[in-house]
């Protein structure tokens, strides 16, 4: 296979569909996603694709960013995640009862093993696989003809609510909440550990415009960071509890921690795994809130703000492809060291402590119909269950 042709996959689908506005912004993020798909066009030049019956250039997908879509490969992504949602559950009543749709399956897995998925050396592995598997779904089940998006937070930091995927229209992700006045600033990670405070933003309430202006949320919170939130009936999130999708787009943290700099930072001077997957989970105590964080917060509200049931947001998607493509970036640009580099441990930032992380180690997909697999399978996106690059 060519270098050039391999490369070229990813640019032109990229930068040929963005609107021509956006092709002379330059962001270094891209510049690194670039440089990082060039490296991962020679490695396989060399030694061939590492799964060459299943993934080859021929079949391999390429995820692009959301503002780049046609409007029709907009609505049409858009209309796969609704149907998702008319879909019966997989995931038995007697663990989830809110469970209510083949959607809230992927919510209820991710609140089930939220607390052995974040701060540990399998986030990014784990979320990798849940996002593709929500990605086949999308596919196998509804019709999807596409591959998952992503949403470039750099591109969009200074003013998320003007980006393509926020500003509301019926080729958006939907908008901001309406406006809830008197409300608090947020402490995080909690009110009693106060390392972040967080400004409201403008939302608060309801999504008052867009396709997902009528989406019902069943599952969850956890734990909630709006004042006036619905309480869950059981105190696992895990009860039935349908209301409307809440939220409350952030500038303050999309400015503050995902700009191109922060993620190029990450990117570049971040160079062994656990302080690169650290950095960007975040640092609380030290006032520094990461671009997993950051994101979560831009989107904010009930339950895009909830760490357990952020996934009842179908924003979260957007925005965990965009962490799978910052961590195939970092991948991508030392891929004799990095392909495979495993760190941390198994428990919440290593409390209680624990053993390390392995390649060997599982990851267990619950109820969103899918085999367990290994860190170690999910740590290429050529090989495993997986064929896709990013542009």
């Amino acid at each position: 296979m060519k270098i050039s042709s391999f490369a070229a996959a990813a640019l032109v689908s990229s930068v040929g569909a963005a609107p021509l506005e956006q092709r002379s912004l330059f962001l270094e993020t891209d510049a690194l996603a670039a440089q990082g798909v060039f490296n991962l066009g020679l490695q396989t030049a060399i030694k061939g694709y590492p799964s060459p019956k299943t993934c080859t250039l021929d079949n391999v997908a390429i995820r692009r960013e959301w503002s780049t879509l046609s409007s029709k490969e907009k609505k049409s992504y858009i209309a796969a995640v609704q149907c998702l949602s008319t879909k019966p559950a997989k995931t038995p009543a007697a663990l989830a009862a809110g469970a209510k749709n083949r959607y809230d399956d992927f919510v209820a897995t991710h609140i089930n093993q939220t607390l052995s998925i974040h701060g540990t050396g399998n986030f990014l592995s784990w979320h990798r696989y849940f996002t593709w598997i929500y990605e086949q779904a999308l596919r196998n089940e509804c019709g999807y003809t596409g591959y998952q998006p992503y949403y470039n937070w750099a591109r969009w930091a200074d003013n998320p609510v003007k980006s393509p995927m926020f500003d509301g229209s019926d080729t958006s992700m939907s908008g901001d909440g309406a406006y809830v006045a008197g409300r608090n600033n947020t402490c995080i990670p909690s009110p009693d550990a106060c390392g972040i405070s967080l400004p409201p933003g403008n939302g608060g309430g309801c999504i008052k415009s867009g396709p997902f202006k009528d989406w019902k949320v069943n599952l969850g919170p956890v734990a909630p960071v709006l004042a006036d939130y619905t309480p869950n009936p059981e105190f696992t999130g895990l009860g039935y509890n349908p209301r409307c999708l809440r939220r409350d787009i952030s500038s303050a943290a999309s400015q503050g921690w995902t700009q191109d700099e922060d993620v190029a930072d990450l990117i570049k001077n971040y160079k062994d795994f656990t302080s690169f997957s650290t950095r960007m989970q975040g640092d609380f105590a030290n006032g520094f809130l990461g671009v997993h964080t950051a994101g979560h917060f831009t989107i904010g509200g009930d339950p895009g703000g909830d760490l357990f049931a952020s996934p009842g947001d179908p924003a979260f998607y957007l925005h965990h492809a965009m962490i799978d493509r910052t961590w195939w970036t970092w991948q991508n640009l030392d891929l004799k060291t990095r392909q495979y580099a495993i760190g941390a441990t198994i428990t919440v930032n290593n409390s209680p402590p624990s053993r390390n992380a392995t390649l060997d180690d599982t990851i267990d997909a619950g109820y969103v119909g899918a085999p367990t697999i290994t860190i170690r399978d999910a740590s290429h996106t050529l090989a495993g269950p997986f064929c896709y690059i990013y542009a």
